[in-house]
């Protein structure tokens, strides 16, 4: 598991989260203009795993347990695919979150009933790490110490048994940019989030070299009117992780959560020049890299190309920044013709 992660956050590289699950799916099919089906939801994943190259910059992916289950249009399973390609297949194991009782407008994640037995299929269907996602609303009042308390809890009993199982957890505590909260807010509520978390993996016994950390970076509220550069953004994400995430985690791997594509990569850039830290820094992005894929296929397979250039692209600018070597202008790239 150790070798896994370390695999994971192997320099120059990232995961590709293709977890969304299909009322997600549903959404981002229909904003292309594309009916969701599970052939059109396979047939996208496919053209996405299948893209050449694709292990030069991206070293896993999480996919849902829909696509798991499916196979290539040559038969073979998506999995061994992603193996074939070099590429590390992992598994999103939550299922999503549910309003914590007592406490408005708060939530916990579900998904830890039958987990050991999902866990245990996965594996043998040929994952070698999984997810799980806990999501935290900053408001007034908000989040209370029992909301971080539960979603912690969850998070390390979920890591145990993803242990056990021989997989290595990527564990996701999530601090939404939804509300008008400052960026000073953001990194008070992150840090005491993240402190939750690892004190509940250390009860649980969890071991940390091999496990992963998928964080929000520290950014202001979608409503603040106070906006941060990318330098501000950058310190504030290194500091809020220097106080709270132990040495001994391997490397951390960021969500997108609500930015941009181009933004997100640029506060990547930003956060790895803050090197050396502890630990690797690299990204778990979905829709920062599936946004511009989505436009260029928009459910036309005669699109393939250019779709999978889009891939290529934004996935090789993710990889510059995750060494701190990105510049907008590698942006300016000709746009693949589409058929």
């Amino acid at each position: 598991m150790t070798q896994t992660a370390r695999a994971l956050v192997a320099p120059g590289r990232g995961i590709l989260a293709a977890d969304e699950s299909t009322p997600t799916m549903t959404r981002r099919l229909a904003a292309v203009g594309v009916e969701s089906t599970e052939e059109r939801r396979r047939a996208y994943r496919q053209m996405l795993f299948t893209t050449e190259g694709i292990a030069e910059v991206v070293s896993g992916v999480i996919l849902f347990d829909e696509t798991i289950r499916q196979r290539a249009d040559d038969g073979t399973p998506l999995v061994e695919v992603l193996q074939r390609a070099g590429v590390v297949p992992g598994i999103k194991v939550d299922r999503g979150t549910t309003p914590l009782p007592g406490f408005p407008a708060e939530v916990v994640t579900e998904g830890l009933d039958g987990l050991r037995a999902r866990l245990d299929e996965y594996a043998d269907s040929g994952a070698r790490f999984a997810k799980w996602r806990a999501v935290i609303r900053i408001d007034e009042g908000r989040p209370t110490a029992t909301c971080l308390e539960a979603n912690a809890h969850a998070l390390a009993r979920y890591a145990a048994l993803a242990q056990e199982a021989g997989l290595v957890p990527i564990v996701e505590p999530e601090v939404l940019m939804d509300g008008g909260h400052d960026l000073e807010c953001c990194a008070e509520v992150t840090v005491a989030t993240l402190r939750a978390v690892f004190e509940q993996l250390a009860r649980h016994r969890v071991v940390l070299e091999a496990t992963l950390l998928k964080p929000n970076m520290v950014l202001p509220g979608e409503g603040c009117p106070s906006r941060a550069g990318p330098e501000e953004i950058a310190d504030a994400t290194v500091s809020a992780l220097r106080q709270a995430v132990p040495a001994a985690v391997p490397g951390i791997v960021f969500l997108s959560g609500g930015q941009s594509d181009l933004e997100a990569t640029l506060h990547l850039d930003a956060i790895n020049r803050r090197a050396p830290q502890p630990w690797e820094l690299s990204f778990s992005f979905g829709r920062a890299l599936q946004a511009p894929v989505l436009q260029a296929w928009a459910g036309d397979d005669a699109h393939r190309d250019a779709a999978q250039a889009a891939f290529r692209h934004r996935a090789a600018m993710n990889g510059a920044a995750r060494r701190g070597d990105y510049r907008p202008e590698m942006e300016e790239r000709p746009a693949p013709a589409r058929a």
